[in-house]
C-alpha cells in the first residue's frame, strides 16, 4: 500500500516516513505542495498525509485538488493547528483525520491503521479475503486485526503480510530473503536482526506462549515455518 507524505519540515517528514515504513507501507515523499500534486498524479497513492502549511501550494488547496481528481482517496492532515475552526475547515474540505504536532508514535499508528481499514473497505473490485485461520487464530486482513475467542489483537500491515505468506505456504520453510522480498520489498536491504525482532514482537501479540511459539516456528539457520 502506497502513501504520499507531503511535509516541508524534514525532521517531521523523516519521522513519519520511518513510522509508516515500519508498519509496512511504501512511502512517497514531497517537501512542498507542488511536488506533492505531481506525485499524487504520477504515483496514484492509496492514501495521503498532508501538512497544512507548506510552500508552493498549502494543504487545504491540495486537498481540494486531490478530492476533485480522486474523491475516494483518504486524506490525513498533519498540522500544528489544533483550533476547532481549523479541524472543521479540514473536514469540510474532505479530510478523513488529523495528526496534530507534536505527535506520538502510537497515536500515528492508530490513525494510519484506521485509514488503512477504510482503504480496504473502499476497494470493492479486489477485496482482501474476509479472514484466514492459523490454528486457533483468525486473522482479518481488512481490519488489521486477529482474534482468538474473545481476545482481539491489533496488527500492522506488515504483520498481516507475514501471516498471509506463512499461511499460504503452510508446512514449508520460508527463508529470510523470501520473507523480506514479500513483506519489506525487493529494494529493502535484508537484515536478519530486523526480521527476527519483528517476528519476536509479533509472537508476543499472537502466540499463546511466545517463548514456545506454535504459529511461527523458527527453523534455525534458515527462516520460519507455519505448520498448521
Amino acid at each position: 500500500m502506497r502513501v504520499l507524505l507531503a511535509e516541508d519540515d524534514p525532521l517531521t517528514r523523516q519521522g513519519l516516513a520511518e513510522i509508516l515504513r515500519a508498519e509496512g507501507y511504501d512511502v512517497v515523499q514531497a517537501e512542498d505542495g507542488r511536488t506533492a500534486l505531481k506525485l499524487f498524479e504520477s504515483e496514484s497513492p492509496d492514501f495521503v498525509c498532508l501538512d497544512i502549511m507548506m510552500p508552493e501550494i498549502n494543504g487545504y488547496d491540495l486537498c481540494k485538488r486531490m478530492r476533485a481528481a480522486r474523491a475516494e482517496v483518504p486524506i490525513v492532515f498533519i498540522t500544528a493547528k489544533s483550533d476547532e475552526i481549523d479541524k472543521v475547515l479540514g473536514l469540510e474540505l474532505g479530510a478523513d483525520d488529523f495528526i496534530v504536532k507534536p505527535f506520538g508514535v502510537k497515536e500515528v499508528v492508530a490513525r494510519i491503521r484506521a485509514v488503512t481499514r477504510r482503504c480496504h473497505s473502499s476497494q470493492r473490485e479486489s477485496p482482501p479475503p474476509a479472514s484466514f485461520a492459523m490454528a486457533d487464530l483468525e486473522v482479518f486482513p481488512a481490519e488489521l486485526r486477529a482474534r482468538r475467542g474473545d481476545q482481539v489483537m491489533e496488527l500492522s500491515l506488515r504483520d498481516v503480510k507475514i501471516l498471509e505468506l506463512l499461511c499460504r505456504h503452510q508446512g514449508e520453510v520460508l527463508d529470510r530473503n523470501a520473507i523480506f522480498n514479500h513483506c519489506w520489498g525487493h529494494d529493502y536491504l535484508p537484515n536478519s536482526r530486523t526480521l527476527d525482532q519483528h517476528i519476536s514482537q509479533l509472537r508476543k501479540r499472537i502466540e499463546n506462549d511466545p517463548k514456545n511459539p506454535q504459529l511461527i516456528r523458527t527453523v534455525h539457520g534458515v527462516g520460519y515455518r507455519f505448520d498448521g
